[in-house]
């Protein structure tokens, strides 16, 4: 295997110059660098990653924490984050938490020293007291923490207005009866899209009754299982928000096993678009969320963090979209949501069975 010695004698130019050149310092001439770079493509060399990290404190790695890595919405988020990161010239170490405190932690101490920063979705967790003793002075951007956290850039989804806006549409198809399946009580998300719900109703003036907030865990078999909950409850509700697509997928599964037409018999909205929602029998409507942006501009937020240090801290939130389909009774379309979270265009509703279940 070539060295750097090889590379210095063949190219005519001491180790110092070669060192140089790859870590891409400005005091090498662009004709000597790429007399060294030819030199060194030829004899297939490459500097050893750890003791360049050694001489410049960097390792062109960053570090990715997510609760799961299975899953639409992960696998979406983690492009978003793999595009950024090549286009770059970086590369991603990535790991899940499983939401665990222990496990989050024990993630923390085996990246120390092996990244240039960390990207971190944990919304079960206490994030800032858990970083705050583990990472040091490592750059960290936050992924949809429960609201901005002193000391942290993070990057979030519009989880209260997406929900909010998706119940104010069903509401405006004559659904006075909107019951709803939740998320983990712990999830931020989950929390976040509840708060939505709960404000829709309010602002459409429909009463908010407890039993038909049913408890689930963002998995299709709760879905499933939310189904028997939902057709037990006096007076019927007339639609359900879910609290995301997965759970979603279960809702329609059970409702076709129990012969409940969807939508006529049960309007059904989802949260997260994932791929398979347009696809389901009937298509489902959901709330829209650019997993990709969210993974993108969480690392383009580190990127910067890291190349230009500085005191104050950015909290970004991404808009979210209606996508109207097939399950909740209306015509196909697609709402971007506007600066109030309402839709920013009209939707043609099926007034017959709006009037039916006011």
């Amino acid at each position: 295997m070539a060295t750097i010695k090889d590379v210095a004698r063949e190219a005519g130019v001491s180790i110092a110059t070669v060192s140089r050149v790859f870590n891409e310092s400005a005091q090498v001439s662009p004709v000597t660098e790429r007399a060294v770079r030819e030199v060194a493509s030829r004899l297939n060399y490459w500097p050893n990653g750890a003791a360049r990290s050694l001489i410049t404190n960097r390792t062109s790695t960053f570090g990715v924490l997510l609760p799961e890595m299975h899953g639409e919405f992960f696998s979406g988020v983690i492009r978003g984050l793999d595009v950024t990161a090549r286009r770059e010239g970086f590369h991603l170490l990535v790991s899940s938490s499983h939401s665990d405190a222990d496990e989050l932690i024990a993630v923390l101490r085996s990246m120390r020293g092996r990244v240039d920063g960390l990207v971190v979705m944990a919304p079960d967790v206490d994030m800032p007291s858990t970083f705050r003793a583990w990472a040091g002075d490592v750059p960290i951007v936050l992924i949809d923490p429960p609201g901005p956290v002193e000391g942290y850039d993070s990057v979030s989804i519009a989880n209260f207005q997406g929900a909010h806006a998706m119940v104010r549409h069903l509401a405006s198809l004559g659904h006075r009866r909107i019951a709803t399946v939740t998320g983990p009580e712990s999830n931020v998300d989950a929390r976040q899209r509840l708060l939505g719900y709960r404000a829709a109703l309010r602002a459409a003036r429909i009463p908010r009754l407890p039993a038909y907030e049913i408890a689930g865990d963002f998995t299709e078999a709760a879905g499933h299982r939310a189904v028997e909950a939902l057709l037990r409850l006096e007076p019927r509700p007339s639609a359900v928000f879910v609290g995301n697509d997965h759970m979603a997928v279960g809702v329609l599964r059970a409702l076709a096993e129990a012969g409940v037409a969807v939508p006529d018999g049960l309007a059904v909205a989802g949260f997260d678009d994932i791929e398979t929602a347009r696809y389901l029998s009937p298509p489902l409507t959901t709330v829209s969320v650019d997993r990709m942006e969210l993974g993108a501009r969480a690392l383009q937020r580190l990127i910067e963090a890291t190349r230009d240090p500085r005191p104050g801290h950015v909290n970004e939130v991404l808009p979210t979209r209606l996508v109207i389909r097939g399950s909740c009774g209306a015509s196909y379309a697609s709402a971007e949501l506007g600066g109030n979270g309402l839709p920013s265009l009209q939707m043609a509703a099926r007034r017959a069975v709006g009037r039916r279940r006011s």
